[in-house]
């Protein structure tokens, strides 16, 4: 079982949340508690561009994030997706409603 790590940024008006490794049932405890803690107060970007896999619990952690996010007034962004996090985004058949960025810069515009 491939671990996830998860290194913290701050930004100006965003957390970023470097993630490397595996998203799934078995690693996403911190990474779910992370997102929860930050979508309060402040928009979060989730760089994935280091994730090999995402399961279902992984998607799931994302959309439980952007939905959050609208009840407080923020965003949760997806940057730099990796070709196995497209793919997993992809299949839950509401890629639309991902915030995909390829930048940190991208949050200030949005």
């Amino acid at each position: 079982m491939e671990q996830l790590t998860i290194h913290e940024k701050i930004g100006a008006n965003y957390m970023l949340l470097e993630l490397s490794g595996s998203i799934d049932a078995y690693t996403l405890s911190e990474l779910k508690e992370k997102v929860f803690r930050y979508i309060l107060d402040s928009n979060v970007v989730l760089d994935t561009e280091n994730v090999t896999s995402i399961d279902s619990a992984g998607v799931g952690i994302v959309l439980a994030g952007i939905n959050d996010g609208m009840k407080y007034g923020t965003k949760l962004f997806v940057m730099n997706p990796s070709d196995a996090a497209h793919r997993a985004l992809e299949r839950t058949g509401f890629y639309d409603m991902f915030n995909i960025i390829h930048s940190v810069t991208e949050v200030s515009d949005a």
